[in-house]
């Protein structure tokens, strides 16, 4: 296994402060490695994360190697030449798991904000403290979005959301936390190849949640209680000005109407299974509160926004895959995780084979798919190489 810096390098280096796991403790799980903690019903900080993947790394017992850096990865006949800054490696397969989170999304008018307005990604966001006094224009209505827009607003600053498609969820539902729904209803469970319309799947932002002590539920319309204004889809900058989408609350209309689709879809199943009895009685939120009318444009010359935070998603890095297995638009073209050419093969990327396929927990069943289609190509049983966290 090759891994570019430290074990759990990301969590290590690519994540602000105060940032927790989605998944409650419980869910938190890796092959043979469960949470055996006193709050199964917590949410890991990323230091427990770095520990609880350290722990897993010792006893995998593979053949680790940090701080080798992957340069390239190309075809040599019936092998790989894998090129490192450790020297190089040849293989019959390899397995790319370097994730689709490598680089921030901005979209190409970034550029034509004025220069007064501080610009970052959450790359480089730690904490409110970090940045300068004054308004924030937080762009990305997903988990990490919204996160950050209540951790400024709870800061003082005025903070200003804008946001297109999203998923709304709420942090516990009848009694028990909305992920125990999804993963015991089997709505995670859903292969690849039963997902109506997987390409759309795959882009699917992250719902909107967080994980806190007191189990909070951080939708939209607990941010503009706090004070947060929401604007909707940032189009454009004109003439100094950020100008929005006039759709925020068809938007926010979708959204609520997904919930309610994904809620009565728990309550048959809970009825189905007998489990009515088990769980509290079902409940259902109040629509999104939108303002009327939402802002449609922002004056950066007024001097209202001093930073802006773009919380926008981010896509892979596959500029070291000297291999013709990537799309016009950046993303691996796989079945499953099998890729085109022989004995190339990838993990760890959204609804790989299974909806639950980014998650910690959810790695493992795709992990064996894609290994026994590994194992049996290589008839022989030769070493396999996994390169991990590959150069960004």
């Amino acid at each position: 296994m090759l891994e570019r810096g430290e074990v759990a390098n990301s969590w290590r280096r690519e994540r602000w402060a105060s940032l927790r796991l989605l998944t409650p403790n419980w869910q938190s799980r890796l092959p043979g490695l469960r949470y055996e903690g006193p709050d199964p019903d917590g949410y890991m900080t990323t230091a427990e994360v770095v520990e609880l993947i350290e722990r897993f790394a010792a006893g995998a017992g593979a053949c680790l190697r940090t701080a080798t850096n992957v340069t390239s990865v190309r075809r040599a006949g019936d092998e790989y030449e894998v090129t490192t800054s450790q020297g190089e490696i040849r293989s019959r397969a390899v397995v790319l798991a370097s994730g689709a989170c490598n680089l921030p999304t901005v979209p190409g008018f970034a550029h034509a904000v004025p220069p007064n307005v501080e610009q970052l990604t959450t790359f480089g966001y730690s904490d409110p403290l970090g940045l300068p006094d004054g308004g924030v224009l937080v762009v990305g209505g997903s988990a990490t979005g919204v996160q950050l827009a209540a951790e400024l607003r709870r800061s003082g600053r005025p903070v200003t959301l804008s946001l297109g498609e999203h998923v709304r969820m709420p942090r516990t539902y009848r009694g028990r936390d909305v992920l125990w729904w999804m993963d015991a209803s089997g709505v995670w469970d859903q292969r690849h190849d039963e997902v109506e319309d997987l390409k759309r799947a795959r882009r699917l932002p992250s719902p909107q949640l967080v994980g806190t002590p007191e189990r909070t539920t951080l939708d939209l319309n607990a941010l503009t209680a706090m004070g947060v204004e929401l604007v909707g889809r940032w189009a454009t900058v004109r003439d100094g000005r950020a100008l929005f989408s006039g759709g925020l609350r068809n938007v926010c209309s979708l959204a609520d109407l997904k919930l309610e689709r994904l809620l009565d879809l728990f309550d048959e199943w809970a009825q189905a299974e007998g489990l009515d009895a088990e769980v509290d009685a079902p409940e259902r939120y109040a629509p999104t509160e939108v303002p009327q009318p939402p802002r449609l444009q922002l004056d950066f010359k007024s001097g209202e926004i001093q930073t802006i935070v773009w919380a926008t998603g981010f896509r892979p890095d596959y500029r070291w895959l000297d291999v013709p297995a990537v799309d016009a638009k950046g993303q691996l073209r796989h079945d499953g995780g099998v890729l085109e050419s022989p004995g190339l093969y990838a993990l760890g990327l959204p609804v790989l084979r299974r909806r639950k396929s980014t998650f910690i927990h959810g790695i493992e069943d795709d992990a064996r798919e894609v290994i026994d289609h590994l194992t049996g190509f290589l008839a022989g049983g030769e070493q396999v190489r996994v390169a991990t966290s590959m150069a960004s």
